[in-house]
């Protein structure tokens, strides 16, 4: 399994920006279809963003379209996520997930490797 750490997360006030990257090791990354979850106080995970072992295709949620971007960098073993325009809705614990070759899961269930999370915190 690959090794996945989330970093950026933080308090951010609505309508500003934020980066969150998840730093992969321990196996060929560019072999594994990735995607980004949350979990906010109380709530059940959902599924955010997911993106194509290649980068080349993109899949999210309907709360985060035209908001957040997932991008990937084959070369540095890292993912992303771009959250723009964060609301105070879009608060949890962010999470990367990590399945080999097969894209575009919406469940965790399918999902092999996941990070530790990081908290991010949207002010109104």
């Amino acid at each position: 399994q690959v090794q996945l750490v989330e970093s950026g997360g933080g308090l951010v006030h609505a309508g500003e920006f934020l980066r969150l990257s998840c730093a992969a090791s321990g196996r060929t990354f560019s072999e594994y279809a990735m995607a980004w979850f949350r979990q906010a106080p109380g709530k059940e995970r959902e599924f955010v963003a997911a993106i194509s072992f290649d980068g080349t295709q993109t899949r999210y949620a309907d709360f985060v379209k035209g908001r957040f971007t997932v991008s990937r960098d084959n070369d540095k073993n890292t993912l992303y996520l771009q959250m723009n325009s964060p609301k105070p809705e879009d608060t949890a614990v962010y999470t990367c997930a990590a399945r080999k070759w097969q894209y575009g899961s919406i469940w965790s269930q399918d999902y092999d490797s996941w990070g530790q999370g990081t908290q991010v915190t949207v002010s109104s």
